[in-house]
């Protein structure tokens, strides 16, 4: 199979990043995508996805709208829309870590992913892509919905050196999952320890969110080295990606719990429910803007993106 590189893309994305940046701050228009499989509803409405769990991590799924109530920049919003997501496409990006750092624990990385292709996705429904980073990146796999075919580029994964971890999720998330359908998600199998990307956290961050996607961590740090300073950097940065983009970061005690981290975050993706609202502050700035969703019943608790980007009104240009 052949290894298609997006290092060259690097160059050119890093070089125009401040020119790119204004025009991500409008989300994809549902105009774009098709029926009610879009996670932006319009122009007018925000639609958050997000899952329930109670205090042992439990998916609750059987809520009502009346159940919740949505705040944006600490004040309440009017829900329109809601329902239970429980069929939602995927359309997800498998980023593997393939620095020196994780040679010994390749293979259980391997078998984990291979497992959770299989029992996730849905032929003609859901699709995913594979990538390897270190140094560079390289698109193993690109978009495929046959689980035989994203598992022979997962076999043929092999380990390097460096870290590229900011520029992995960064052009997973530019070019790869922008614009695409359903639920769009990244599963960063990694240290969390990167030392040779050009990119920042927070310009990696601030993509995922203008992009809506939603990053699922699984930490590689061994128990043996618990507690060291790398550890502890590399832990954080996968919380902080998961966390400000609603998705759950796993620290799996020995590398071969990984596969029970893949069977979480598929159980989770068909757990999920959708909420709709009309923001109060109509103002088409670009800034950004905090959400919560409180629940009624306070033995649950919502999971979901902690923000959103408004959309920003260009001026036309005068002939």
């Amino acid at each position: 199979m052949r290894v298609l590189s997006l290092c060259f893309l690097l160059l050119a994305l890093i070089g125009s990043a401040a020119a790119q940046r204004p025009q991500q701050q409008n989300p994809a228009s549902p105009s774009s995508q098709t029926g009610d499989q879009t996670i932006s509803v319009n122009v007018d409405l925000v639609n958050i996805l997000f899952t329930v769990a109670d205090r042992k991590g439990k998916f609750i799924t059987s809520l009502k709208k009346e159940d919740f109530k949505v705040y944006e920049d600490e004040k309440q919003q009017a829900v329109t829309n809601f329902s239970t997501e429980t069929d939602l496409p995927l359309t997800i990006a498998l980023l593997v870590d393939t620095s020196g750092s994780i040679r010994d624990k390749l293979r259980f990385e391997q078998e984990a992913a291979i497992e959770f292709f299989y029992s996730t996705l849905r032929r003609n429904k859901d699709k995913a892509l594979v990538i390897s980073f270190d140094s560079g990146v390289d698109l193993l796999q690109d978009f495929a919905d046959d689980p035989e075919v994203l598992s022979d580029a997962v076999r043929k994964i092999r380990a390097g050196g460096g870290t590229s971890l900011y520029d992995a999720v960064f052009l997973a998330t530019t070019e790869k999952l922008t614009g695409q359908k359903g639920r769009r998600v990244l599963i960063l199998i990694s240290d969390g320890d990167d030392n040779s990307s050009r990119l920042s956290l927070t310009e990696t961050l601030e993509a995922a969110q203008k992009n809506e996607v939603t990053i699922y961590g699984i930490s590689t740090n061994s128990a043996a080295y618990f507690g060291s300073k790398d550890q502890d950097r590399g832990d954080k940065t996968l919380k902080r990606f998961s966390e400000e983009t609603g998705g759950r970061a796993f620290f799996p005690f020995k590398v071969q719990d990984l596969a029970v981290s893949f069977q979480d975050i598929s159980e989770e993706l068909r757990s999920q429910y959708t909420i709709a609202y009309k923001p109060s502050n109509n103002k088409a700035d670009g800034t950004f803007r905090k959400i919560r969703i409180d629940i009624a019943d306070k033995r649950y608790k919502a999971r979901s993106r902690n923000g959103y980007y408004a959309q920003r009104t260009t001026a036309s240009s005068q002939p």
